[in-house]
């Protein structure tokens, strides 16, 4: 009895020790509803941060205890936190355990937590490769694709590599379920790891021989990323292009079936992908473009556009009639459904898909020219901004007058952001179609009166040079400009004009010879009061004082009666704060004393910039007219100096200090002797050929180059070339970038050579941003113009043309450091090389 109760005293004991230890453990963790619940509830943001660091801790100790039961919950709370933007990193190791677990649900939470947590620059995810490798041979099919999921969704390279041989086997079962996320799992290896591309090629043959829509989709992005980043894939897939037609017809023509329908449409995601594939295959191809103009006309005209399922699947169609080479009756449709959707409110891809048109159809565009300028009053800025880009592209010589009416109209009225880029169409699409001189003075003068702020560094030097050049209308011009700055000082870029034109041109304003309008009386001092208002003005830069000044002095030639009040107004700033304007007053002041025998000729009116000088390469011409109708780049060129690194990096191209970077303006002419006596009148420049003068005072300041009476040149000379016979070498070859040199030589000035440089792009993907630099030794001169893009077409379909112009007197072998820079499949790219091949006839 004794030892029943004894035997009954201990079971007792043992359970109350074990309830007991039950009681000290942690309480078991809330559920993630709970706690998303309780987050919830929070009224501030400081509120909410308290409950996840409070629960944090908690799910930290839980870690530390290595608590098996509830790290499936505590994960799962984890991930919620770090949606919620928290920091989880400290559960990564923890989710690596969950991978290792055998439960399903634990493996869930773990690759779920692994595809959020972690990524490919943390090494902590090369752990799991190995669990991958054991579930994609799991078998079960839900770990599997949980594997495959989480591998097609952070796989570094490293893990690329190892598990492609996994993803490939899959890829060819019978189980649809695998098959279809084996397919993504592919299109993530070969982005990683593009050369085991081949390796998927054998398993791609009966994919679309799968009837399984969730495979077909699958396998169309496949075959689409493999003919996207290779050549030869486009050229082996070409021969599917048939089957895919067969896919899209049974789609269009099947009736209703309620797991694909959406909207009335049979699986729009999978017609989608089928359109943007045939696109690619068909791309410059004759054949496969031919085999799809069928269906592609019948996608226009049977989809139901009620809908946006609808304008999605006609979108994808517009894209694909313009890409490929499409019959004309398939463009008929192609503008049909593009006025469908104007007509349906969607102007913004009406005129998107037009711009992407113009290039290849330009008459079929120029027939939808006034509903494309309608678009310019339209109150959706992204819509103007698309009917301003198609409208400058659809200018030619025959339209001019009415397209710059309507731009110019625009411009008056348009918000400031548009102002700049319309201002730098307008410049170019009067420099090429001009029907002439005055209409293109008369034009750049409005650009300058309504937006002369916005315009580009190079619009003053430009309008001066055309204004130069056009001998018979300085009077009108310079009458224009006068009465253009009447009292309004806004515009600096016009008042810089105008101060110019009125030095060079004041006797004919005051004379009053303009045939061209009725001429105005202005006296030689109303001349003069214009021009020292500018000069006190607080609206006027120092750059627009400095041609104010110079204006006046040339006026000192041209001018009989106010001779002492311009010596007045000069000597005046000899004591400026401005070192600019003191320089050139000091200059001019010793002028009227010490060399007042050579003002007159110093200060004569300058020559027509068309005509070659004797000291000077700026002899190249080009003409204005009706050219080949041609979109315009509406985009202004980059203009003013360039940041100090990228100078020093030109700087440094070549080595050593004989290296000169590129002129981004036209080279001035040479002083003659007189000129090189009036530059070093401070005699802080020693001229070759000139003889040095007396040093300068010392209370005025050293600078080393001033700017002087030419600051008006244009910076962008106008040319005109003859071909030379020379032979074109290949300047660059790398990275699938090539670039060609052609040559030209001058016509007028056997010292220059004109280089066309042309960049192509044998690539899969377009190089933007593209930007090409060069040096040269400093006994040459050069000079780089705009190019015709900033962006290098993929497979060779277009190139970039720039041309350089090089100023070689000496006659010496010609070498170039080019230094290039362009973003390419996500990258930025930078390289420099050297080009030594220059033919001979391209310098001697």
């Amino acid at each position: 009895m004794g030892s029943c109760v004894n035997s009954f005293g201990s079971k007792k004991c043992e359970h109350l020790y074990l309830m007991s230890f039950h009681i000290q453990r942690m309480p078991a963790p809330i559920r993630l509803r709970e706690l998303i619940r309780t987050i919830r509830t929070a009224r501030t943001q400081a509120e909410e941060r308290e409950m996840i660091q409070k629960e944090c801790a908690a799910i930290r100790s839980s870690f530390r205890e290595e608590d098996n039961t509830y790290r499936c919950r505590n994960v799962a709370k984890l991930l919620y936190m770090h949606m919620l933007g928290y920091p989880a990193h400290f559960g990564q190791l923890e989710c690596l355990k969950l991978i290792a677990s055998q439960k399903f649900t634990d493996k869930r939470i773990g690759y779920l937590g692994a595809m959020l947590l972690l990524d490919e620059r943390q090494d902590v995810h090369l752990l799991m490769t190995n669990c991958i490798k054991n579930d994609l041979n799991h078998s079960t099919q839900f770990v599997q694709g949980l594997a495959l999921c989480t591998l097609g969704c952070m796989g570094s390279s490293e893990m690329c590599r190892d598990l492609a041989g996994e993803v490939e086997k899959l890829l060819k079962t019978s189980n649809s379920y695998l098959r279809k996320k084996a397919a993504l799992c592919a299109v993530h290896v070969i982005r990683k790891v593009p050369e085991l591309m081949e390796m998927f090629l054998p398993a791609t043959k009966n994919l679309l021989n799968e009837k399984n829509h969730g495979v077909l989709h699958t396998s169309v992005v496949l075959l689409t990323e493999m003919c996207e980043r290779s050549p030869d894939m486009l050229a082996h897939f070409r021969k599917l292009v048939p089957q895919l037609v067969r896919i899209l017809k049974n789609l269009i023509m099947s009736g209703y079936s309620p797991e694909h329908d959406v909207s009335g449409i049979s699986d729009p995601f999978l017609q989608v992908r089928i359109l943007r594939l045939l696109r690619i295959l068909g791309r410059n191809d004759d054949d496969s473009s031919e085999a799809m103009n069928d269906i592609l006309a019948q996608v226009a005209t049977n989809t139901e556009t009620s809908k946006n399922v609808g304008n999605a699947i006609l979108y994808e169609t517009v894209l694909t009639i313009m890409d490929i080479k499409s019959e004309s009756g398939l463009r008929v449709s192609l503008f049909e459904c593009l006025s469908f959707y104007y007509l349906n409110g969607e102007k913004y891809v009406a005129l998107t898909s037009l711009l992407k048109t113009v290039q290849t159809d330009h008459n079929a565009v120029q027939r939808h020219r006034s509903t494309i300028v309608d678009c310019l009053k339209d109150l959706d800025v992204s819509i103007k901004r698309r009917a301003m880009e198609l409208s400058f592209a659809l200018v030619n010589g025959n339209n001019i007058r009415g397209m710059m009416k309507e731009l110019l109209y625009f411009l008056d009225s348009c918000e400031p952001e548009f102002k700049a880029d319309c201002a730098s169409g307008i410049f170019l699409a009067a420099e090429k179609y001009a029907p002439s001189k005055r209409w293109h003075i008369d034009t750049i003068m409005r650009v300058l009166t309504t937006a002369g702020s916005y315009v580009r560094d190079d619009a003053v030097p430009n309008l001066i040079q055309l204004i130069t050049n056009s001998v018979e209308m300085h009077a009108y011009t310079v009458q224009r400009l006068y009465k253009a700055i009447l009292g309004d000082y806004s515009q600096q870029p016009l008042v810089q004009v105008a101060a110019w034109c009125i030095g060079e041109y004041g006797d004919l304003l005051v004379s009053g010879q303009c045939e061209e309008e009725e001429p105005i009386q202005v006296t030689e001092d109303e001349v003069l009061d214009i021009l020292e208002s500018v000069l006190i003005s607080n609206m006027s830069t120092s750059v627009t004082r400095g041609y104010a000044l110079t204006a006046i002095m040339k006026l000192s030639t041209r001018f009989t009666c106010t001779v002492n009040r311009i010596k007045k107004v000069v000597s005046i700033y000899g004591s400026s704060i401005d070192v600019e304007l003191q320089q050139r007053a000091v200059e001019y002041n010793a002028l009227f004393k010490k060399y007042d025998h050579m003002r007159s000729a110093l200060l004569e009116r300058m020559p027509v910039m068309e005509k070659v000088t004797t000291n000077g390469p700026t002899e190249i011409v080009q003409t204005n007219g009706e050219t080949e109708p041609a979109p315009l780049e509406t985009k202004p060129p980059p203009s003013g100096p360039q940041p100090t690194s990228q100078a020093n990096d030109l700087l440094d191209l070549l080595g050593g200090n004989d290296i000169t970077p590129v002129i981004p303006t036209a080279p001035t002419s040479k002083p003659s002797s007189a000129g090189g006596e009036l530059l070093d009148l401070l005699g802080d420049i020693n001229l070759t050929g000139a003889p040095a003068a007396a040093p300068a005072p010392a209370s005025v300041p050293q600078i080393s180059q001033p700017p002087f009476l030419l600051d008006g040149l244009s910076s962008q000379p106008l040319f005109n070339d003859i071909a030379a016979g020379i032979p074109s070498i290949t300047a660059y070859s790398k990275n699938g970038l090539k670039i060609e040199f052609t040559f030209e030589r001058s016509n007028t000035n056997p010292s220059v050579t004109v280089i066309t440089i042309q960049a192509s792009n044998s690539t899969e993907l377009d190089m933007t941003d593209f930007v090409f630099q060069a040096a040269v030794p400093k006994t040459f001169q050069l000079q780089l113009l705009s190019p015709s893009s900033s962006i290098v077409p993929a497979f060779n379909t277009g190139t970039i043309t720039q041309v350089i112009k090089v100023l070689n007197p000496q006659k010496q072998q010609l070498r170039m450091r080019i230094k290039l820079t362009y973003n390419h499949k996500g990258s930025a790219m930078q390289d420099l090389a050297e080009v030594n091949n220059f033919p001979p006839q391209s310098w001697q």
